[in-house]
């Protein structure tokens, strides 16, 4: 494969715009830009926050691909209800192009689906991760994001995935084991690969006031004893509608759109939109796919000190 040329279809992309009026204010910066959602346990809600904030953006005119990095324990097509016939797995044995896995989510979203309960994903090889970059790099499909859900914790895959991104979101709730282990992903991502620069999203809170309060120690900790930077990006209120999203495997914003929780992820979606390219980004969707394929960085160890 010609990757320069790859490259630079990529580069070439026509990006469509959001509503009318956000188009005139032109808020979408002119690159793909991709974002890991990542958290130091499971249980946060991650999957849910991607799902649903993804949606949001689709409805203001953003094309977004998700990319199920949870390699092993896939959940993004179960929460939404779908049944691909193929997977990543198809790819890596090399029979079916990535083209042929993507399937169509709630409002046009993208998603490629990883495969659950497959150990063997759990750590891709060198070749294998070679093998699904390429056929990331051919992708015709257009799209003004791409976010990448992580496992939960610090292993490999997730150190691997969360170093390639623009923009690093961790996904944080009020309970002291989620403050926790989100301190010590960030203190692997700080120490051992030199990450500096974080988005932090608090899920499930009583309000505004519990978010920022939360945030405030979080941020206070990590900023005296990591030497980093953390951004305050939003919060979503804890709602029992999630529970009914769940069993009826839609997102939150198809079936309660009043909810608090789908005003709060609207306006996370408009947040996004309007922030800044920032000095802090990494790159723009070349980088992402160049850094993954030399391995930059590569994780040691998947265990840290905490």
């Amino acid at each position: 494969m010609d990757q320069a040329r790859t490259l630079r279809r990529l580069a070439e992309v026509v990006y469509s715009r959001s509503e009318e009026e956000i188009a005139q204010e032109r808020l979408f910066c002119p690159q793909v830009k991709v974002m890991s959602f990542t958290s130091g346990k499971g249980g946060v809600g991650k999957t849910h926050i991607v799902v649903n904030l993804a949606y949001a953006l689709q409805h203001l005119g953003a094309r977004v691909m998700i990319l199920d990095a949870d390699l092993g324990l896939a959940n993004v097509d179960v929460l939404l209800g779908l049944a691909p016939r193929f997977n990543i797995q198809h790819v890596l044995a090399g029979q079916k192009t990535l083209a042929e896995v993507l399937v169509k989510g709630p409002a046009g979203m993208t998603i490629l689906p990883a495969s659950s309960g497959v150990q063997d994903l759990v750590h891709l090889t060198e070749g294998q991760r070679l093998q699904l970059l390429a056929e990331l790099d051919a992708l015709e499909t257009q799209i003004d994001f791409l976010f990448v859900d992580t496992g939960a914790g610090i292993s490999a895959n997730v150190m691997y995935f969360n170093m390639a991104a623009q923009d690093i979101i961790v996904v944080v709730t009020p309970e002291p084991t989620s403050m926790t282990d989100a301190y010590a992903l960030m203190k692997v991502l700080a120490t051992k690969y030199a990450e500096k620069n974080f988005k932090v999203v608090l899920n499930a809170v009583a309000n505004a006031a519990e978010a920022k309060d939360v945030f405030r120690r979080l941020s206070t900790v990590a900023e005296r004893f990591l030497n980093i930077s953390l951004d305050y990006l939003g919060f979503v209120v804890y709602d029992t509608a999630f529970s009914q999203a769940v069993r009826q495997q839609k997102p939150l914003l198809e079936l309660y759109p009043a909810s608090g929780a789908a005003g709060c992820f609207r306006n996370l979606a408009r947040r996004v939109l309007e922030a800044p390219p920032g000095g802090h980004s990494k790159g723009n969707i070349q980088f992402f796919w160049q850094r993954l394929l030399t391995r930059d960085g590569q994780p040691q160890s998947e265990n840290s000190d905490q």
